[in-house]
């Protein structure tokens, strides 16, 4: 008896995963990149001021480091 085990994870007839529409997937990025910078230049504000220095990351920086990471969550199963 041949060991076929290497070919257990593949299924026959299964159909590839589904993927997320791009437009979809860039209409969330805007709309969370629209609300989070408004957000963000009022925290990246009140740093300055607290810290009496400019941040590291501008507001642009963090509202996108936000929409990248959200945007993502949403479409998870």
């Amino acid at each position: 008896m041949s060991d076929q085990s290497y070919i257990s994870h593949v299924r026959y007839g299964a159909a590839p995963p589904k993927r997320t529409p791009k437009a979809e997937y860039a209409t969330y990025f805007v709309l969370i990149l629209i609300f989070a910078l408004p957000v963000q230049c009022l925290v990246w504000l009140a740093s300055a001021v607290r810290h009496l220095s400019l941040p590291a990351q501008g507001p642009l920086a963090r509202a996108l480091r936000d929409a990248e990471e959200i945007t993502p969550s949403i479409f998870r199963p």
